[in-house]
């Protein structure tokens, strides 16, 4: 009794040994780039400079947003290319004070133009665990006025007044000295700048923050050879794998 047990215990050993030299480990390393098509959406901070080097006034920020699809195409295990259509937001609002008093005697206004926006992004990754990585990139957008709102408040001795007007695009010419049928919901058709991104994907979701650098003069003003009159966006955003 005492031999069988002994060879049933040598057999066992045996298979079991056998088993741990033949399976292999489960792999650590990080899975291929495998790209795919996101849908993307968040918070934009816009603004508009005011001075001639491109800088913002902070408190003239305006919170919006962006939403669409993105497409995720690899070109290797570390880089991809990315484009898509957004519709995103962005504009800036404006308070203006006659007296101290921030009750009475202002003018308050919120540019919000909406945008189709284009990006064409050459973004790198860099992979840690099985499915995570950290991106960041950079390229140029294109954009197309499509839409949005124009919302006015004033008070005056106590009188309250409000407005709000569709934004309108039209073709202006940022050369001249003054814009063409001006007004303050009349913008400029189209927009084009540069992007900049980076954030972390985990499998199906990535999570980001971007700045878009507008190149072209949302209408005329004095000189045409400065960065005033140009959007700045700060955007966060969530994307989710279809």
């Amino acid at each position: 009794m005492r031999k069988i047990l002994v060879a049933a215990f040598v057999m066992i050993s045996a298979t079991h040994l056998q088993a741990q030299t033949t399976t292999p480990p489960a792999s650590t390393s990080a899975k291929p780039n495998s790209g795919g098509l996101y849908i993307k959406g968040g918070l934009n901070l816009s603004n508009i400079s005011v001075t001639s080097d491109g800088r913002v006034d902070d408190a003239k920020t305006l919170t919006t947003f962006h939403i669409g699809l993105i497409g995720d195409l690899p070109l290797g295990d570390v880089l991809s290319f990315q484009t898509g259509l957004m519709l995103t937001g962005k504009g800036a609002k404006t308070e203006i004070y006659a007296t101290s008093s921030t009750t009475d005697n202002y003018y308050k206004i919120k540019t919000n133009p909406l945008y189709l926006e284009i990006p064409a992004n050459i973004v790198f990754k860099v992979p840690f665990g099985n499915e995570s990585r950290l991106f960041f990139g950079a390229g140029p957008y294109a954009a197309i006025g499509v839409g949005g709102k124009t919302k006015g408040e004033q008070k005056f001795l106590g009188v309250t007044s409000t407005y709000e007007k569709d934004i309108q695009f039209n073709d202006d010419d940022p050369t001249t000295s003054g814009q063409e049928d001006a007004s303050v919901n009349k913008l400029r058709r189209f927009d084009y700048g540069a992007n900049f991104l980076a954030g972390f994907e985990a499998g199906k979701a990535m999570i980001g923050v971007g700045y878009g650098l507008g190149l072209a003069k949302i209408g005329s003003s004095q000189s045409n050879n400065n960065d005033e009159n140009k959007y700045r966006v700060w955007s966060i955003s969530l994307g989710i794998q279809l």
